[in-house]
């Protein structure tokens, strides 16, 4: 262990997360390592889900714990999901918010209904569960919001038109709220994670997908796993990041570093270019 990151392990000993989205996946495993840190965690969930046996792993770590049910697909759910947490806590210190469907759809098929859903659930949701939460943080004089957004905000995958508007909104909103935040005591960053593997990766790319071969197409080597985006998310919850405002930070092992149409990263350049400018070589 790092001694940063045992710094921030060590201060988040007795904090209150909520974490959204915890049910499965990278949630899960923000809740878990936040839990292993020592932090009180509730983990909300929308549908069946791992919450309640991670939640028990956290309460047999010594740590209080629970799972809130919260449908995000209306503000009710939002503000139900607010409530549970802090009466469950006393209050929360630290708002994850990774609440989202992925979904994809070809452009001319997407709905009306199809649109809302996701901007509500992926923006709507989280931009006013942090609203909500935000006076008692001012109250207590500090907070952290770490929002999870994806690198679709900075790259195309065809049929990801929607899904990729809402992330980008949530980096361009991050930016700007921080700056309001910070004011009271609050500091909001987000985390961009690029391919990380998770249960529903594997259901629906079937028993023939082979995750070895497609992490060798990412300059790190390997297909990141969510502890990859849980050890920043504590980082940024912790005062080794205080200089950090409205930062979006991108965790994908370097996909969003390749150029694309250029050949494989790997390889020496065969073209010379600018040869006759430069001493030879």
């Amino acid at each position: 262990m790092s001694a940063a990151t045992e710094s921030a392990t060590e201060e988040m000993k007795g904090k209150n997360v909520l974490v959204t989205g915890a049910g499965t996946g990278i949630g899960r495993g923000i809740a878990l390592e936040f839990g292993r840190s020592g932090a009180n965690v509730v983990l909300h969930y929308s549908s069946s889900s791992q919450a309640e046996s991670t939640a028990q792993a956290i309460r047999d770590m010594g740590r209080r714990a629970t799972a809130v049910h919260g449908d995000f697909r209306n503000l009710e759910g939002v503000r139900q999901t607010a409530k549970a947490a802090q009466e469950f806590l006393g209050g929360v210190d630290i708002l994850i918010n990774n609440a989202g469907i992925t979904a994809n759809a070809p452009f001319g098929e997407v709905t009306p209904e199809d649109f809302d859903t996701l901007f509500q659930v992926n923006l709507k949701a989280q931009f006013f569960l942090t609203q909500t939460l935000m006076p008692e943080m001012e109250r207590r004089g500090r907070g952290i919001v770490v929002n999870l957004t994806s690198i679709h905000a900075y790259t195309g995958l065809t049929e990801h038109a929607v899904y990729a508007a809402t992330k980008a909104a949530i980096v361009s909103y991050t930016r700007v709220a921080a700056l309001e935040l910070i004011q009271k005591g609050i500091r909001m960053n987000a985390i961009a994670p690029g391919w990380i593997f998770v249960e529903n990766h594997a259901l629906t790319l079937g028993e023939a997908f082979d995750p070895e071969a497609a992490g060798r197409g990412i300059p790190a080597g390997f297909i990141g796993i969510p502890s990859d985006v849980a050890n920043l998310a504590l980082f940024l919850a912790s005062d080794a990041s205080r200089y950090i405002v409205g930062q979006t930070i991108v965790c994908d092992g370097g996909q969003t570093s390749v150029m694309p149409l250029t050949g494989d990263f790997r390889g020496r350049r065969t073209e010379k270019w600018g040869s006759r400018y430069l001493s030879a070589r």
